[in-house]
């Protein structure tokens, strides 16, 4: 790949702007589901399976499509990614019957896995091509920004214009539907940085292992899995809390309720590039622990205050504490595998994003949700524990670089995320 400083400048921005784009679309019904239970009867239970099957959808396909961009390029992934994006937009638009939004949340989630490890590998390499030899700092901001700051705004979006503007279940997804157009026009003009080696290639399935330090590996992989626990319980329980328990019905603030966890949790990723890795991860141990007491403490009480408040903490502590662990990850594992090994870390914490989140579900049947959320929070804390102990133990020493034949450009394509 040759290509200016001003197209590797310009690209990165497109990658960035897709990538939130394409994240903040994945929750743009999270504030919409309490107009969907109260439109067509929907119990909590069917909102935590209707959450479920995105899960699903983003597991499956970071198990069979979240590496592969590392031998096909970059592009060739994001491009398909974002159209399944937009093709589950026009599935919302078409009915709010619950098969309907089942298959619109599956095609979703296919196309959230696709993008998460490949967008990631995609901004290093266009970082690094850009300014060669320059810190880390400027990607792993923007590329974490991008996913938990897209994640948080998409809720607000939605829930801004659910709550303004006519036909709340329609409007955010044509909103999303001319951003996902955009953001397909932007990848295609943004420079490619895999190389494709000749000869054939042999497809074979992701596969959940350590890359490069063993140690690191599953340290990063626990913080990881707690993290998006969190996020995912959030996410799928909160708007009919506050809604349900809380007396709070307003969409606006269900959406900003979720946009102030993942804006709090963007942020303090911004905030905490120049700490080390184990001071991130200390930070991110403390707030998140902090912070899920506190939320529980609040659901207990019912009090809103106290649960905004704990959950903020949580976003916080969880924010960091990811960030440690996909910094770890592209640090240790050798440039030809780095696409994997971040795809494998992504598989994991999604299944962190949806294992707790329908087990809560469950629970909740036969439960009260403070009882069942604190239950979560006893296992939450026994996780943040083991990831104190397996820090203390690893060491992140990076990957050697792979050779570079003559342009910078060349050298990232080989550097998968």
């Amino acid at each position: 790949m040759n290509a200016s400083p001003a197209r590797l400048h310009a690209g990165f921005w497109s990658i960035a702007v897709a990538f939130l784009t394409a994240m903040a679309f994945s929750t743009v019904p999270t504030p919409l589901y309490p107009l969907y239970m109260q439109r067509d009867g929907f119990s909590t239970f069917t909102v935590t399976v209707v959450f479920a099957v995105y899960a699903v959808g983003v597991v499956i396909s970071l198990l069979l499509a979240g590496h592969v961009s590392d031998r096909l390029g970059r592009r060739r992934i994001l491009i398909p990614a974002l159209a399944l994006e937009l093709l589950a937009a026009v599935l919302f638009l078409t009915s709010t019957s619950l098969p309907v939004l089942l298959a619109a949340r599956f095609v979703t989630g296919l196309g959230v896995g696709m993008i998460t490890a490949t967008a990631t590998a995609h901004l290093q390499e266009l970082h690094a091509a850009h300014r060669p030899g320059a810190s880390r700092q400027r990607f792993e901001v923007v590329s974490t920004a991008a996913n938990s700051g897209g994640l948080g705004l998409g809720t607000l979006i939605a829930g801004l214009l659910a709550q303004f503007v006519p036909a709340p279940l329609r409007t955010p997804y044509i909103v999303f539907a001319v951003l996902l157009l955009l953001s397909i026009v932007l990848v295609a003009l943004t420079p490619e940085t895999v190389v494709r080696p000749a000869g054939r290639y042999e497809y074979r399935p992701q596969r959940i292992g350590a890359h490069g330090d063993r140690t690191v590996y599953l340290a990063a992989a626990a913080s990881a899995l707690a993290s998006f626990a969190v996020f995912g319980v959030f996410t799928s329980l909160a708007p009919g809390f506050v809604a349900g328990t809380l007396h709070h019905p307003s969409r606006a603030l269900a959406g900003a309720i979720v946009f102030a966890v993942f804006g709090a949790a963007a942020a303090a990723q911004a905030l905490t590039g120049r700490l080390s890795g184990p001071a991130k991860t200390r930070l991110g141990l403390l707030a998140q622990a902090g912070g899920i007491v506190t939320l529980v403490t609040g659901m207990h009480t019912a009090s809103l205050a106290l649960f905004l408040i704990g959950g903020v903490a949580a976003g916080i502590g969880a924010g960091v504490l990811f960030k440690a662990a996909l910094g770890a990850v592209a640090a240790s594992a050798a440039p030809a595998e780095r696409g994997a090994a971040l795809a494998g870390l992504f598989l994991i914490a999604y299944l962190g994003l949806g294992v707790p989140a329908i087990a809560l579900g469950i629970a909740t049947q036969a439960l009260p949700a403070a009882t069942v959320m604190t239950g979560f929070a006893v296992i939450l804390l026994a996780l943040l524990a083991a990831v104190a102990v397996l820090g203390r133990r690893a060491t992140v020493t990076p990957a050697p670089a792979t050779p570079a034949p003559a342009t910078p450009s060349r050298e990232l394509a080989h550097t998968t995320r």
